[in-house]
């Protein structure tokens, strides 16, 4: 019998490019040279640290940090990190992997959610292409870049969230059709609880307060609570949720309950902790950065729904509900956060992928959607003036990069590569493929490629050149002054990191670490009445010398120099040394 070969539809075939070019915008914008850059003090350092304990110790329970419980956070993210570990080695590339690959995960839940929400009627080009410009855009945002390449928690709760809204927006859309509803359900739940381990109640406060409040304007609320199959959603939430939270509440008790519920949650949101305030506007200006250039088409993407008529809230289903959708997911996560009291940027990593939609929108519309093309004229014109202020910028690069004597060659090593030159051809190209774009009207849905273009151009030609001399100049010495540090510590010697707050060190030297600015903080710690052994102290000479001990006459059994690197130096200092500066200040 002849058999007929299989072959792949021309639908499946465009698909599948337009999936490869998601995975290289990933690779580029969340893998290439990730490791390059060693860990960024201090909360990465924290992070990194963390799950190496755990696979240490063996406790995947209960957090350890420094010699002491630290429930400041779940634990999703440290068993991510400490598996990456586990199947790695304890690396910097290893402990940032799980976070690229979070982000890239969400960078293609949108590409696959875009193309499903589509309408049929429409072209298979105009379907992929949408969805490829919108994780375009997640992909090649500064914000979802930078957090993609870090080993904190923030790309765990920012991933869970989008991953577990866009199920929600699978289940809004669904055309009664009964697998994607349920499909989007068990995004739903699954997602939530993920975000839930990653951060805590935030979790899946954010996803139900957006939820929540875009059924209330579109006035079918209680229509999905009927439709929504509770006892499975929350069976999965909870089959996810509990057993940690059991668990961790059965090893540690009350102590776990108040730190972690008390103080990380309820105080964080309600007073200011680790000295990050910050106005009711704090989060403003860090939406447009964490999306520039993009972020320049988000007055046009929002203005173009007129959510402020009633006519577009209406129970029926529109065009415009994925767009109105997005809106309020960016507004509930902004201002639930500009009323917090603590406020750091990170915490608005949510609204990334939210903004990314608004914009796509703007090029690539849904039928019955249209954009203005003045305004639009209008925003590309601020984008050229954006590009035109970096050319500038890199021309002036002598004037804007100081030097800094903590890190004497840096400033000089940036100033003699090629990145000026890279930076200013990119930005000048971008800027004259922009004022093409904007002649002619049938061009301008293309004013995003010039942004793709030089975005994808830093990232394959500026990244490679400036990530190796960031390392070196700023990274490296203390890196080996930790290493050092470990390998030569006695069993009753102390290491103590003075000044700034480089929580790498104890990954780096394998060892607990006291972190003072003061002699009287390393006493106290140590406790006074403890004189064996010595202190082991990092820190540049800067700090040292506001510590109390000048390097320049550490020369004798008082102190003395074990190793220095650039401005960065390592001492051995019997302890009774350092009660003596203590006493004299």
């Amino acid at each position: 019998m002849h058999k007929t070969p299989w072959r792949i539809s021309t639908d499946g075939k465009i698909i599948g490019v337009a999936l490869l070019a998601v995975a290289g915008l990933c690779f580029l914008g969340f893998f290439y040279h990730l490791g390059t850059l060693g860990l960024m003090d201090k909360t990465e350092g924290l992070f990194a640290e963390i799950p190496r304990q755990m696979l240490v110790t063996g406790d995947w329970i209960t957090p350890h940090w420094n010699t002491k419980t630290f429930f400041d956070y779940p634990v999703w993210g440290y068993w991510m990190v400490g598996l990456s570990y586990r199947i790695f080695g304890i690396s910097v590339w290893a402990a940032r992997l799980p976070a690229a690959l979070a982000a890239s995960a969400t960078v293609f839940a949108v590409f696959g959610s875009i193309l499903r929400l589509s309408p049929n009627s429409e072209p298979i080009q105009a379907r992929v292409s949408r969805a490829l410009l919108a994780s375009t855009i997640l992909a090649l945002s500064p914000g979802w870049i930078g957090w993609a390449r870090a080993s904190v928690t923030d790309m765990f709760l920012a991933s869970s969230i989008t991953i577990a809204l866009l199920g929600f927006l699978l289940v809004d859309q669904s055309d009664n059709s009964p697998n994607q509803r349920r499909f989007g359900h068990t995004l739903l739940a699954l997602f939530s609880g993920i975000a839930v381990l990653a951060k805590g109640p935030i979790g899946v406060v954010l996803p139900g307060l957006t939820i929540m409040i875009y059924l209330l304007l579109k006035r079918k609320l209680l229509q999905q609570i009927r439709a929504t199959p509770w006892l499975p959603m929350v069976s999965l939430f909870a089959g996810i949720v509990l057993p940690w939270y059991a668990m961790a509440t059965k090893t540690n008790g009350l102590e776990f309950l108040n730190k972690f519920i008390g103080f990380s949650n309820f105080e964080r949101f309600t007073s200011v902790l680790y000295s990050h305030p910050g106005p009711p506007w704090f989060y403003l200006p860090w939406i447009v950065l964490l999306l520039l250039p993009w972020s320049i088409y988000l007055p046009i993407a929002i203005s173009q729904l007129k959510f402020w008529r009633a006519e577009v809230w209406t129970p029926a289903k529109s065009p415009a509900d994925t767009p109105l959708f997005a809106f309020i997911w960016l507004v509930v996560i902004l201002a639930f956060f500009s009323t917090a009291a603590t406020k750091l940027p990170g915490y608005i990593l949510p609204t990334i992928p939210a903004g990314s939609l608004l914009i796509t929108f703007v090029f690539k519309p849904f039928e019955g959607l249209s954009v203005s093309k003045r305004m639009l004229r209008l925003s590309i014109c601020f984008n050229c003036g954006l590009f035109g202020i970096v050319a500038v910028a890199a021309c002036a690069q002598k004037l804007l990069i100081k030097p800094n004597k903590d890190y004497p060659n840096l400033a000089n090593s940036i100033l003699t590569s090629n990145s000026g030159v890279i930076l200013f051809v990119t930005a000048t190209a971008a800027t004259l493929l922009l004022a093409w774009l904007a002649t002619n009207p049938k061009r301008l849905q293309w004013a995003w490629a010039p942004n793709a273009l030089g975005l994808l151009a830093l990232l394959t030609t500026a990244v490679p050149v400036l990530a190796p001399i960031i390392d070196r100049e700023r990274l490296l010495p203390v890196r080996q002054l930790a290493a050092i540090a470990g390998a030569s510590a006695h069993a009753n010697d102390s290491l103590v990191v003075v000044g700034f707050k480089r929580y790498s060190v104890l990954l780096y030297s394998r060892k607990p670490a006291i972190f003072a600015n003061k002699p009287n903080q390393v006493i106290n710690q140590i406790g006074s009445n403890n004189l064996r052994g010595a202190v082991l102290l990092l820190g540049t000479e800067r700090e040292l010398i506001r510590f109390g001990i000048h390097p320049t006459q550490c020369n004798s059994k008082d102190c003395r120099i074990i190793a220095r690197k650039d401005s960065h130096l390592l001492l051995k200092s019997p302890i009774k040394t350092i009660q003596a500066i203590n006493s004299a200040g």
